[in-house]
């Protein structure tokens, strides 16, 4: 038994969205089984990397044997992607990542998830994405500014042989200060949990689903801790009434979500390794990691109305273990996904191919130093564009550095891995009184956020909470001084939370991207010293 891909159909709340050949009610009570399988957080990687790992065309053989094996003893498969599609490998941000939807359609995808960095272009990309994609692109959660209607389709039916599946789809609420605020200023992004309770309602009312599932792109926070996200899939388990949901397909925090038998969050998942999902109100809630490092597989016997996990699985796509062999068995590429694939390789690696300069020692970009901690990275990004504007001093938000530089040469593809998102750069020229000002707001930006400041240029101390030695290239700073500040586009416009500066006098932003101001200064400086930074 098999799916047919569903189409787009008319969008509003009380719109028909459903795929059916059939209108047909089921009529028996007969067992079914229903396999699930679901990937998210796939950023950009189409191809395998440079060690071999994952890539869409290893993850097609293994999709293509599950669902030969869920057929063979009877079982219907649908296949979920809980979002964030774009940014994070340069041959696929380069090409707006027309390789990975058109690949995605070619697996097979029946919905995704709307993330939060499908807005990270402006929204005819992602109308263009949507028209690469033969399957179909949900959030309910998102609504026009102007009319307060559905901007993008809120759910999905899959009818076939009687069984019914609803899938709704969610982003979390807070894409409206981590996506560019020039491309979201015209949305609302809602809280989910009233919305999918009353489409929920308005869904069994209409259509009498077998399943419903939530396709989610919202962050699975153990225990509902979620800090200073936005909450995400188990406070919207928590706070629907029973029998809303059976379960949720989620992405957003980037993790194999597995919990132990005393239902704690079980922090040794390793490839290879049992893992259990966790299980809220009566609602299964799975993720599957990042990258497409892993194919999640869900088995559900479906008897009676009733839903019963039967195994799940966290699969790996070709990873490799800290001896650098495979975790697991090795997936041969499909053929023929490959090669419509390389095409798109090839012309993404002609655009960054060659080496822009040098660096003497690894430069940390990772997650959790540039979200809590100064870093050697951050040092350098921001002097490439202080140089770029002349300013006294910088500033960029840990979140917009998102990979690290190793030791040796640097190649522009290392750039644009650091610097996907191409914000301009800016400047701002402000007395020492209102730079104060604004210091004391995005100096308090928590670390393990994306938010957290990098700066260079400025130093100052955080006593009980109030600014001290507040420096300037080392001279305490002036309130009727006038000084120069960079800063991207992204944290100008608002982004991550910062205050907005667009519309002040002495703000300037250039033609000048990031990834542009920084690739000029390592090809000058090259090569890069460390110590220097």
């Amino acid at each position: 038994m098999r799916f047919i891909i569903p189409s787009l159909l008319a969008l509003s709340l009380t719109a028909c969205y459903s795929t059916s050949q059939s209108t047909n009610q089921s009529t028996d009570n007969a067992t079914r089984y229903l396999t699930v399988l679901h990937t998210n957080d796939h950023h950009g990687r189409f191809w395998h990397n440079e060690d071999g790992e994952y890539g869409m065309a290893a993850r097609k053989t293994l999709l293509d044997q599950l669902r030969t094996q869920a057929h063979a003893q009877g079982h219907s498969v649908v296949l979920l992607s809980g979002g964030d599609i774009n940014t994070g490998v340069p041959e696929s941000d380069l090409q707006h990542a027309e390789p990975d939807f058109k690949g995605m359609s070619l697996l097979g995808y029946d919905a995704m998830a709307i993330g939060n960095h499908e807005f990270d272009n402006s929204l005819d990309v992602l109308d263009k994405q949507i028209a690469w994609a033969n399957f179909p692109l949900l959030s309910a959660n998102i609504l026009h500014k102007h009319n307060g209607e559905h901007a993008y389709q809120p759910y999905t039916i899959i009818d076939k042989h009687g069984l019914k599946i609803a899938i709704i789809g969610l982003t979390t609420v807070d894409t409206v200060k981590i996506a560019n605020p020039e491309f979201v200023g015209g949305l609302d992004f809602v809280d989910p949990a009233p919305i999918t309770a009353r489409l929920s309602k308005q869904i069994k009312s209409q259509y009498n689903p077998d399943v419903t599932i939530a396709v989610t792109h919202m962050g699975h926070y153990h225990d509902a801790s979620f800090g200073i996200n936005a909450p995400g899939d188990v406070t919207l388990a928590r706070n629907v009434p029973e029998g809303t949901l059976d379960m949720i397909i989620g992405g957003h925090s980037q993790e194999p979500v597995c919990i132990d038998d005393n239902g704690a969050e079980d922090n040794n998942f390793v490839p290879g390794k049992a893992c259990k999902p966790d299980q809220q109100n009566g609602i299964w809630i799975m993720q599957a990691h990042e990258w497409g490092k892993y194919v999640g597989k869900a088995v559900f016997k479906i008897s009676d109305g009733k839903k019963t996990l039967q195994s799940y699985e966290l699969l790996p796509v070709n990873l490799k273990n800290d001896q650098g062999q495979w975790a697991t068995n090795y997936i041969e590429h499909d053929p023929e996904l490959k090669a419509f694939l390389a095409p798109y390789q090839e012309a993404g690696e002609s655009k960054i191919s060659g080496a822009v300069g040098e660096v003497d020692a690894f430069l940390d970009g990772r997650r959790n130093t540039v979200r809590f901690q100064q870093s050697p990275l951050g040092d350098l990004v921001i002097k490439a564009q202080m140089a770029a504007v002349g300013a006294d001093f910088g500033f960029i938000s840990g979140g917009g550095i998102r990979a690290s530089i190793k030791a040796g040469e640097i190649s522009y593809k290392d750039i644009l891995t650091v610097h996907p998102f191409g914000n301009r750069i800016a400047y701002i020229d402000w007395r020492g009184e209102q730079l104060l000002n604004y210091l004391s707001v995005v100096s308090r930006f928590p670390p393990d956020s994306g938010a957290y400041l990098q700066y260079h240029g400025i130093e100052f101390d955080l006593l009980n909470g109030e600014l001290a030695n507040v420096k300037i290239q080392g001279k305490h700073v002036e309130p009727d001084k006038t000084y120069r500040m960079s800063i991207n586009s992204y944290n100008a416009a608002g982004g991550d939370g910062y205050p907005v500066l667009t519309d002040l006098p002495g703000f300037t932003a250039t033609d000048s991207t990031d990834a542009q101001v920084l690739k000029d200064y390592i090809e000058r400086h090259s090569p890069i010293k460390r110590s220097s930074l």
